[in-house]
Order: structure tokens, then C-alpha cells, then sequence
């Protein structure tokens, strides 16, 4: 059951830049083999963490065929798909190429400040246009407007062919009402790792993770332990990784987390305008962590 496929960590990939700004083909290859061998449960592909504003149309069919080949189906696959134009999302639901994706995930529409019908509507469509299953995305801190409770329950309960939602309200009772008032087989999905341990106890079904690129093995086991309401250990990794979680996000989401990877030459720290490395003081306190967090014998 797809549900179950996604029930756990998925992490947002980053793209990988050179030092000429091009997607870092060799780099992004070493990220997937070591967030699957890190042990998430899925990967996104064309999330926000994966600056999809600065990539062109080309690139993210390249990034979306790419990730397939290299993932070649030890995990899912989600395909970041969104817009503020309704239109031009329908439009390239049918276009991508998708036959390999378990789902797509489509971030509520920004910018235009919808009103909570426009929103309804909007998930309305796309999901009606599209070849594989909605993941719903609420974050209304990019968007500038949030998706309610309410709408949302209205489309899990209305709209078919959506079958989760990845919640970054920031807003723990928001999140509980969804939960408690869910219809079944409907995921909630976590998508703020500083507040997943928490959200996982109160019933949540994963999460889409930034800092899972990083702290793959570490992050997957907490969440892991936490769906099997092994709370003492989830709370160990939890309280593990809280001052990584508090730096990686201190700046800029995907500053921070490509200043950790760069840490483990993982990736160049690389990025297109208008996103630009942290700054020299927190990479230094990024390093200094990172240093004591590996000397402890913490394997990522």
C-alpha cells in the first residue's frame, strides 16, 4: 500500500551545484546513495531544499529522470511539483515524466495570497489532472498564506486522489486538529525536523525532512523509533541533533543544510542567486558542532 511506502522519513533532496553553478551530477549520485544507505524510507525530488525556483525547465526534467535512474527503486520516489498558476501545475502534471513516482508533492499556492476556497480549488484541480497521488503542502511561511485545518480536512475528506499532507504550519494545535479528525488512511507527514519528535507522538505519520540529507542514519531511527512509540529512544536522537536542527535552519533553508554537507565534502558549497552561503561565524559554529558531534562517534 502506498501509504505505507510513505509512512516514515522522506528527505528533500539538495541539488548540487559546481563551483559553475551547474547541477552537480557526481554529487548529487553520492546524496541518494547516502541518505538510502543512511536508511530514509523515500526521497523527494524538487522540493524548495532543491532551489526548483533557480532551475530551469530542462534541469528539473533532468534532475526528475536522474533521481529515478540512481534511486532505481531501493525506495520511492516523490516528485515536487507546484505554482502559484494552477493552469501552468496541470499542465506540467501531464507533461512530467512520472511513470516512476509514488507521488507528487504540491506546496499550496504562493505569492497570490489565495483565500482558503481558492486553495480548495486549486488542490481541486490538480489533483484531478494528475497521473499519481497528491501529497498536500502547507507552509505558510514561503507561501504567505496558511492552509486551515479546515480546508484541509475538506480536501482529504472531498478531493480523490490525494492521500496526505506535509504540514509545516509551525502551529502544534493545527497540526493535532488534522490528526485527530483525519479520515483513515489519510498520512499526516511532519515538515518541520526541529518539532517532528513531538508531532510524531501526537500521532503524526513521518516526516519530510531537510536535515535528513545530513543526519540520514540518526534522523530515519528516531523517526523510526518514534512510530514504534519507542519514545525513550527517539527522544535520545531527538535531544542528539536539536543545536544541528537550530544552526542548519539559523540562516537559510538551503544555506544551512549545504554548509553541513560541504562539511563532509559531500557537496560544493554551492548556490544560485538570490541564496548565498551562511555566513562565516555560523559556519564556523557549524563546524565546531559538527567536529564534536563526529568526534562522539556519531555516524551519519
Amino acid at each position: 500500500m502506498l501509504q505505507e511506502q510513505l509512512r516514515g522519513t522522506g528527505v528533500a533532496l539538495v541539488t548540487p551545484f559546481t563551483t559553475q553553478e551547474t547541477i552537480d551530477w557526481t554529487a548529487l549520485e553520492r546524496l541518494i546513495n547516502h541518505v538510502i544507505e543512511g536508511g530514509v524510507d523515500y526521497v523527494v525530488t524538487l522540493g524548495t531544499t532543491g532551489e526548483t525556483p533557480t532551475l530551469s525547465a530542462e534541469e528539473k526534467l533532468d534532475l526528475i529522470n536522474f533521481t529515478f535512474e540512481k534511486v532505481s527503486k531501493r525506495v520511492p520516489v516523490v516528485v515536487g511539483i507546484g505554482d502559484y498558476n494552477t493552469n501552468d501545475v496541470v499542465k506540467r502534471l501531464e507533461t512530467c515524466p512520472l511513470d516512476e513516482a509514488a507521488a507528487v508533492l504540491s506546496v499550496a499556492p504562493y505569492y497570490s495570497k489565495p483565500t482558503q476556497e481558492g486553495i480548495y480549488q486549486h488542490y481541486k484541480a490538480i489533483a484531478a489532472a494528475s497521473p499519481k497521488p497528491i501529497i498536500l503542502y502547507n507552509v505558510p511561511g514561503r507561501t504567505g498564506r496558511n492552509m486551515t485545518a479546515e480546508t484541509t480536512l475538506r480536501i482529504a475528506n472531498e478531493v480523490d486522489n490525494v492521500i496526505a499532507m506535509k504540514e509545516a504550519s509551525g502551529d502544534m494545535l493545527q497540526c493535532m486538529e488534522i490528526i485527530r479528525r483525519k479520515p483513515e488512511g489519510f498520512l499526516v507527514i511532519s515538515g518541520d525536523d526541529a518539532v517532528a519528535f513531538p508531532q510524531l507522538a501526537c500521532g503524526m505519520d513521518g516526516v519530510i525532512s531537510v536535515a535528513a540529507n545530513y543526519f540520514a542514519k540518526d534522523f530515519s531511527s528516531m523517526v523510526r523509533a518514534a512510530l514504534e512509540e519507542n519514545y525513550t529512544e527517539a527522544r535520545r536522537l531527538h535531544y542528539k541533533m536539536l543545536e544541528g536542527f537550530d544552526l542548519m535552519f539559523a540562516e537559510n533553508n538551503p544555506a544551512g543544510i549545504k554548509a553541513f554537507l560541504h562539511y563532509d565534502k559531500l557537496v560544493e558549497n554551492v548556490f544560485r542567486l538570490p541564496v548565498v552561503p551562511v555566513t562565516a561565524a555560523l559556519q564556523s559554529r557549524i563546524n565546531a558542532y559538527l567536529k564534536a558531534y563526529n568526534k562522539a562517534g556519531s555516524l551519519v
